[in-house]
């Protein structure tokens, strides 16, 4: 029983990799990837036929390839009949280039033998079959505490089954539908009564879009209402700045804490009428730091996230004029160091080529970064980070990056732009700004469905209005102190739930091209509102 050979302080010393290492010694658990198809064996071909023919299917047993450095292996799992096991938990995300690829994601309650995704045109036409590739994540009884009830009996693991297809050689600009299934269990049959959902793949060129933001969601009633209004905004995509499920209920990055991994089966199905068919594109938080199933603490997350470049935390993509960077700040905050610097300084130097490639594009006019923990935040209970700012805040500032949007803190926040830390013009709620002059906003949106935090001053935010002098606030230091700061960039402050939403605008006709931001709470209700503009 591995939490009752380790404490907190001894947790504490070791890093992400030193704890994940130290489980796999003392634990039985295995955790393997099954494969039900060839990975990558369907996929779209551009032309009169919606897909290339697909690869003969693999057996759907154990896969008996070498697992990788890192990683377990479990034992097979007792089948289920096919057609008993009913997929839920839908989500998708963008593939390496949104006009083109698009991951889908779901679960299973059991093992399932060759699972696919059948793609089409039409919810009447889904003739198209692309395997999928189904993995297990297995976590030992012992190390759970559970949040509720727990049945007498009980098995020594508990087990979750989740399936990835990436889908490619799309169409830009084209909405598809699309339904999940394996084998005894086919959603082009008349038998299984289960509607297609459909996505869209993003245009070419610079259209006009909307996407919408927000981090540290947790499985609440305010969630779900936050959620509604995500689909209220029409947006072309969300940005999930981390922190989703709170599954790791203490989020500090050690094996110890209090964790339920069904907490993630509720956060999925929570989501699935949104996420199903509007691109989620998450990061991780610290509550997303899980010693029990890789090195880097993200094997989990990866199993039931996909990502554009496989194994890897932070990526990029591009939708019209604006670039789009997702980044692993657990890598450089102070907070909680269980992965401090696990990259090895990787991420930063990827991040410093991705914006001097951006920037340098002519086809690209903003940059929007997103992350979790918060470079500029006056919040009581995580408030700003020394790590973020120390590390990444000069590179938004020499590569002129347009908005930065964080979580962590479970508020709404917005700053004035800013330029080496310092305020470089004022930003009244309605006010628009030339980022080409005036450099960077930032903004938290961590208020979508957890328990709220504090500002030690008043709140000011649309028809509410309360301009407060510099105030004090603090930042964390690399020993893990708060040090004290004069504040007098926070702009907007609202202690409720709320979301981001952006509105780009492409310039056109001598126009400069344009981000309105849009703070959105759960009644709908504006609470802010700036138009950030790029002109020389």
């Amino acid at each position: 029983m591995t939490n009752l050979k380790m404490t907190p302080e001894q947790a504490s010393r070791m890093s992400m990799a030193e704890q994940h290492e130290w489980f796999r010694s003392v634990s039985s658990s295995r955790r393997s990837l099954l494969r039900g198809g060839l990975v990558g064996a369907g996929t779209l071909a551009v032309g009169s036929s919606l897909l290339a023919a697909p690869a003969q299917a693999a057996t759907g047993s154990i896969a008996g390839a070498t697992a990788p450095a890192g990683a377990s292996l479990l034992a097979a799992a007792p089948r289920a009949a096919g057609a008993s096991v009913v997929p839920f938990a839908r989500h998708i995300a963008y593939g390496a280039d949104p006009t083109t690829s698009i991951s889908v994601t779901w679960q299973v309650n059991a093992v399932v033998t060759n699972p696919f995704i059948r793609v089409g045109y039409s919810p009447e036409n889904l003739s198209e079959k692309i395997w999928a590739d189904l993995s297990v994540l297995s976590t030992p009884l012992a190390d759970i505490a559970a949040v509720d009830s727990v049945p007498l009996v009980q098995p020594a693991a508990i087990e979750q089954y989740y399936v990835q297809a990436r889908v490619e050689h799309l169409l830009p600009g084209k909405t598809y539908y699309y339904a999940v299934g394996h084998d005894g269990y086919d959603p082009g049959s008349k038998s299984t009564l289960d509607p297609a959902r459909s996505f869209t793949t993003a245009p070419s060129g610079k259209p006009e879009f909307t996407f919408t933001a927000f981090g540290d969601q947790g499985v609440t009633y305010d969630a779900v209402a936050l959620a509604n209004t995500i689909r209220a905004q029409n947006p072309a995509f969300h940005l999930h700045a981390g922190d989703l499920s709170y599954a790791n209920a203490s989020g500090s990055g050690l094996i110890t804490n209090s964790y339920d991994p069904r907490v993630w089966d509720s956060f999925l199905a929570q989501n699935e009428l949104f996420a199903g068919s509007i691109p989620w594109q998450a990061v991780v938080g610290n509550h997303e730091m899980e010693p029990w199933y890789s090195p880097d603490g993200y094997g989990g997350f990866f199993d039931r996230f996909a990502q554009p470049t496989e194994g890897q935390a932070y990526y990029s993509f591009t939708y019209g004029n604006v670039a789009f960077l997702a980044l692993d700040a657990n890598d450089v905050n102070y907070e909680y160091q269980a992965n401090l610097n696990y990259s090895g300084g990787a991420q930063t130097k990827w991040l410093t080529r991705q914006l001097a490639a951006y920037r340098a594009a002519k086809n690209i006019d903003f940059i929007v970064v997103y992350f979790h923990q918060c470079a500029y935040c006056t919040a009581e209970q995580h408030s700003s980070d020394g790590g973020v700012r120390a590390t990444w805040v000069p590179l938004f500032d020499q590569y002129n990056v347009d908005l930065v949007i964080n979580g962590h803190n479970h508020v709404y926040e917005r700053t004035d732009p800013l330029r080496g830390g310092s305020v470089t013009t004022a930003a009244p709620i309605g006010a628009t700004v030339n980022s080409v002059t005036y450099g960077t906003t930032y903004v938290v949106a961590g208020s979508s469905g957890e328990s709220l935090y504090q500002f030690p001053v008043a709140d000011t935010y649309e028809n509410n209005v309360d301009n407060v002098a510099p105030f004090s606030a603090w930042v964390r230091s690399s020993s893990g102190a708060e040090v004290p700061e004069t504040v007098d960039w926070s702009r907007v402050r609202y202690t409720g739930y709320a979301l981001l939403a952006v509105d780009s605008i492409p310039g056109s006709h001598g126009s400069a091209p344009q981000l309105v931001l849009r703070g959105v709470n759960e009644y709908g209700v504006e609470i802010d509102h700036l138009t950030i503009e790029r002109s020389a």
